[in-house]
């Protein structure tokens, strides 16, 4: 199981990442994905240029970042998710379901173009959790 921090931006990202890449003495990646990368339209118009994903290794966590759709409700300072990664598929809907018992599904367990199941609930504390069923060990 993996445990990441996802931070959200309002189209500043790239300049978030190239701050905290300056900051912890990082290479900006290689691979960034911005929204018009992604399969289908993309969110719709107003997301050129935005970014859809990209990581850096800080102090050995995967910290992801990712700007929000245009027009979404973004505030800054809450702008984080934590981010669990299992290949066991039972697990991730055991955890989302009792994240989901008294907060707010945002994204209901699914299959994406990046996992084969995923989703994106708000616990009842106001924490925002993505739940992704990983690859297992050496497989693709």
């Amino acid at each position: 199981m993996t445990f990441d921090v996802f931070l959200n931006f309002d189209g500043d990202c790239r300049e978030a990442m190239e701050f905290y890449a300056d900051v912890f003495k990082l290479d900006i990646p290689d691979h960034i994905m911005a929204y018009d990368q992604m399969p289908g339209d993309g969110f719709g118009t107003g997301n050129e240029g935005r970014i859809l994903y990209a990581n850096l290794p800080i102090f050995g966590s995967n910290v992801m970042f990712s700007d929000c759709p245009a027009g979404s409700h973004f505030v800054k300072g809450t702008n984080i998710a934590l981010t669990l990664g299992t290949p066991d598929a039972d697990e991730i809907k055991r955890i989302f379901d009792i994240f989901a018992e008294g907060g707010t599904v945002a994204m209901p367990l699914g299959k994406t173009f990046f996992s084969e199941f995923y989703g994106m609930v708000t616990d009842k504390f106001g924490i925002t959790w993505q739940l992704s069923q990983s690859p297992l060990e050496g497989s693709k």
